[in-house]
């Protein structure tokens, strides 16, 4: 258990780096212009890299199929609720998808690994993967709806270079290729250095968010959406599926995740009160390190 308690404070030393900067200089740190480099730039390097690490084997795609239909249906009664409860466009966006863009990758990754241990790689490599068009599809479409009409909001997950990076990688994956150890290093290299900003950048919108001013309707919906209405209807949806008790686990720990900070990304993107969503992230963050001892019981019962 000590392992999971690791794995989940280690992530949060470069969280901390990006607060102390800028708490320490400020306006001289520019928000926007770190998004922009991290969304349009190292994330295709990280895009690459994870997909083109193992080949892709198409049995290993029941995992994820599990993932997204349970996503999906999550997300179709959360835009049912989000319609009867908000006014406000923002609020409405944030409240549809927030809940389902978990952190599949950073943490999911190496949490399954210390409870499953190394033979849940693939299967959590490739329910990120599914998570990476989620992200860059859905999120991209609802936090676009906060500032603009559909049509823009559908242009905008075209031009997200992350989904055409995926659909690439996955098309040489099949194809057999497999990168030289000099492009994997680059690739590696890139995907660190995206990591890395990306939890940097988490850090910088934590300083001055204000959890108090947050709507307490939007933040009840937002963790209950997580933590209660996902794990139930996974639950209900893994249950009976024929598939080995250690991948219904790993389907389940992957939609326990809390916020993905990708959420912090496209807030800032688009300007859909990103602000309000770094507190969302930072409190179900903090929720998550108790909720996941009672998943890691509810997951026996596979």
């Amino acid at each position: 258990m000590s392992s999971i308690i690791f794995s989940i404070l280690s992530i949060y030393i470069f969280i901390a780096m990006g607060f102390v900067a800028k708490m320490s200089f400020k306006e001289k740190i520019d928000d926007k212009s770190i998004t922009i480099i991290n969304v349009y730039f190292l994330q295709v390097f990280l895009t690459f890299w994870g997909l083109l690490l193992k080949p892709v084997d198409i049995t290993l795609f029941y995992a994820p199929s599990a993932y997204l239909v349970i996503v999906l249906i999550v997300l179709l009664l959360s835009v049912l609720i989000a319609r009867k409860l908000f006014k406000e466009q923002k609020e409405r966006s944030i409240a549809t998808v927030a809940a389902i863009i978990g952190n599949t990758g950073n943490l999911g990754i190496p949490l399954n690994i210390a409870i499953f241990g190394e033979a849940s790689i693939p299967y959590t490599t490739i329910v990120n993967l599914v998570n990476v068009f989620v992200v860059y599809s859905f999120g991209v479409y609802y936090y676009s709806r906060g500032n603009f009409d559909v049509k823009t909001s559908i242009q905008n997950i075209v031009k997200i270079p992350i989904l055409w990076a995926a659909i690439i990688a996955i098309l040489l994956s099949m194809n057999g290729y497999k990168p030289s150890a000099t492009i994997e290093n680059m690739l590696m290299m890139g995907a660190y250095a995206s990591m890395t900003m990306q939890l940097f950048l988490f850090g910088i919108y934590l300083y001055g968010t204000k959890v108090k001013e947050i709507s307490k309707t939007l933040l009840a919906l937002v963790a209950s959406v997580k933590f209660i209405l996902l794990p139930v209807v996974a639950f209900l949806v893994l249950l009976p599926l024929g598939l080995s008790p250690m991948i219904k686990g790993i389907v389940f720990i992957e939609l326990m995740m809390p916020l993905a900070i990708a959420n912090v990304n496209l807030a800032s993107l688009y300007d859909c009160s990103p602000k309000v969503v770094t507190a969302l992230v930072f409190i179900t963050s903090v929720m998550f390190l108790g909720v996941i001892f009672i998943a890691t019981k509810i997951i026996g019962y596979f």
